[in-house]
């Protein structure tokens, strides 16, 4: 069962929000990104559980844009965000000239923007080398369907103007260099000169060109410098303008180069199944001078993951010691431990049977069941011991046992499974999660406590330590006192 279940950081919960992010093409102007952006607000107006729609260009950058489509109250609405989500992609994924996605927001404290899958490749090579590794990685990726929308956040290629000075022309005008960049500064990218004051509030004073004015190279045709003889010089003239491309940003983990696969989960694939895809590709593709690493909800889930075990085997071994100070035996807790696995079962089956995944809050429910299982077990083996005290067998006195103690085991699961039905189905904010966890304790605590009735005491009757009865005490004789 364990094998089975899909694995995930946190259950995708309906936050009421229709989130999306688009792409244009580097060097994408706002006017660009402004009309592509639209058409997605176009869309958005024809699902009627959308009540009210955000758009901002140009954010981070001047490329891409995000919309946020706040939907209905859960009460007022039959689909869920998630349904939504996956129905208007495909009408996003139409629109020509940009990349454009929808996707669900994270949970359990995660940023809204935050991508599920953030897979890092890092390497002591060049950029370009990165770049073909990445190239490799995509192109399984898009074979594969597990992700959807895979971005790189290395970008080679993002065009720009470089200009030129020539210094021989400036020093026979008698021109100074510092002049012809501080004028380019200024005019296309803007100076602060001054503030003003009016009606209570400080206005800056910005000397630029207009928008429309720095829009093209022909620009420069236009920008004057005076020389120390008083004549106007084109600026034209003195410099030189091309294009080229460059990197948009070079960023680096762990001080090694690296570059960051990020993306979205396709319907019906877990957070875990994504990641084991991610390294068995790069596995196949990569050589062995390129590290992988995990970043954001990534790194989170394998953390988490990797921390289970360790707090599941503490706290078995604290409810060991505690059990054993309290029968005073290293036995007896061993059998009241037996009814962990019974429970741990139940749990599974239930998310199995459910849909449910293996998450943080699952998980907290399965460290919560092994305090509530061994409740039943220490109430059959206390009893058991007490009446081969009194002069049982041990095989009597655990039959005894589990027939006396039957009616506050079955109190004690009623009241813990009825008191779990709730966080079961529940339904609107929220409620992914508490499912849950709910189902985890009502599955493993009612398969638990059936399968507890017969194995505790069978186990009892086979590994079970003997105990003298009181009779046996008395018929010790004393040791004589000393003299």
């Amino acid at each position: 069962l364990y094998a089975s279940l899909k694995s995930e950081l946190a259950p995708v919960e309906d936050r009421g929000l229709v989130m999306i992010r688009g792409t244009g093409p580097e060097g994408a102007t706002l006017a660009y990104t402004r009309r592509y952006s639209n058409m997605v607000g176009e869309i958005l107006a024809k699902v009627p559980e959308i009540e009210s729609t955000l758009i901002i260009n140009g954010s981070p950058e001047v490329s891409r844009f995000s919309a946020t489509g706040r939907l209905a109250d859960w009460a007022s609405r039959k689909r869920t965000q998630q349904v939504i989500n996956v129905e208007i992609n495909p009408r996003l994924r139409r629109i020509p000239g940009v990349n454009v996605s929808a996707y669900d927001p994270g949970s359990f404290g995660v940023r809204a923007s935050s991508r599920p899958v953030e897979f890092v490749l890092q390497s002591s090579g060049t950029y370009q080398e990165l770049q073909s590794y990445v190239d490799l990685m995509m192109e399984r990726i898009r074979a594969a369907g597990l992700l959807d929308s895979v971005e790189s956040d290395l970008v080679l290629n993002q065009p720009e103007f470089r200009i030129e000075i020539d210094r021989a022309k400036v020093a026979d005008l008698g021109l100074d260099v510092t002049v012809v960049g501080r004028t380019l500064e200024t005019l296309l990218g803007g100076r602060q000169v001054t503030r003003f004051e009016r009606a209570g509030e400080q206005y800056d004073v910005i000397v630029q060109l207009s928008a429309e004015d720095r829009a093209s190279p022909r620009t420069l045709s236009t920008i004057f410098l005076r020389a120390p003889s008083g004549e106007m010089i084109q600026l034209a003239n003195i410099v030189r303008v091309r294009e080229a491309v460059a990197p948009k940003e070079l960023k680096r983990f762990n001080q090694l180069r690296a570059v960051t696969l990020a993306g979205n989960l396709a319907p019906g694939v877990s957070l875990g199944e994504g990641l084991a895809f991610m390294e068995a590709t790069a596995r196949s593709v990569l050589p062995t001078t390129v590290l992988t690493d995990l970043s954001g909800q990534s790194r989170e889930f394998r953390a988490a993951g990797q921390s289970l075990a360790g707090v599941f085997l503490l706290a078995l071994a604290f409810i060991y010691l505690v059990l054993s100070a309290q029968f005073e035996s290293f036995r007896d807790p061993l059998i009241i431990l037996i009814t962990v696995p019974l429970s741990l079962a139940g749990a599974l089956g239930a998310l199995w049977l459910t849909g449910g995944t293996l998450n943080v809050y699952s998980q907290i429910g399965l460290v919560t069941l092994v305090g509530l299982i061994t409740k039943h077990g220490i109430l059959i083996v206390e009893f058991a011991n007490q009446l081969q005290e009194r002069g049982h067998a041990r095989l009597n006195a655990v039959i005894k046992a589990a027939g006396l103690r039957l009616r506050p085991i079955l109190m004690t699961t009623g009241a813990m499974v009825l008191g779990a039905v709730p966080l079961a189905i529940a339904t609107g904010a929220g409620a992914e999660s508490r499912q849950q966890i709910g189902w985890v304790i009502v599955g493993g605590m009612s398969v638990g406590t059936v399968l507890t009735l017969f194995i505790v005491p069978i186990v009892y009757s086979i590994v079970g330590r003997r105990r003298a009865s009181e009779a046996d005490h008395a018929a010790v004789p004393s040791a004589a006192p000393a003299e």
